[in-house]
């Protein structure tokens, strides 16, 4: 499989590049991958996450930490695809979060839609933009930049 022919990522392939898991794994699918370019995150937000019960009780609200880390996880798929990374323990971790700002409520029942963008790549140290949308109205964005600790051979 050679990164020019994935466009997509279903959970499986996700989780043959990333590590996360059940808490932690925030995105279902990943469309769109232009390796080195960008890529489209997919989370179906839905009320049996455990950041439900207290964020909010009766208000259940999606942390606005959690919709960075779904970004920062397209990110890391679209990386692992673009620097053929699959099924060799990649490790990817936040540097700087910039220009962070939220824009509307995430709850269950929202498919959120996370557009990320390549601005610096191809190292170790990658430089992203990252825009969160629902239903076509953006619910937050951000610039973040993250290092890859890549497996020794």
């Amino acid at each position: 499989m050679t990164s020019a022919a994935v466009t997509e990522a279903d959970i499986q392939l996700i989780q043959r590049i990333i590590p996360h898991r059940y808490p932690f794994l925030l995105i279902d699918k990943v469309r769109d991958i232009v390796p080195n370019q960008s890529a489209v995150g997919i989370k179906n937000v839905t009320m049996n996450e455990p950041h439900f019960q207290g964020h909010f009780p009766g208000t259940p609200i999606m942390p606005g930490v959690t919709i960075i880390e779904a970004m920062a996880q397209t990110a890391a798929v679209m990386t692992g695809i673009s620097m053929d990374m699959v099924d060799k323990e990649l490790l990817v971790y936040f540097m700087a979060i910039d220009k962070c700002k939220f824009r509307r409520k995430v709850v269950p029942g929202d498919v959120l839609e996370l557009y990320i963008t390549v601005k610096r790549g191809g190292s170790k140290v990658w430089k992203f933009e990252g825009v969160a949308k629902v239903e076509g109205e953006m619910a937050a964005e951000a610039e973040f930049t993250a290092m890859m600790d890549l497996p020794q051979e």
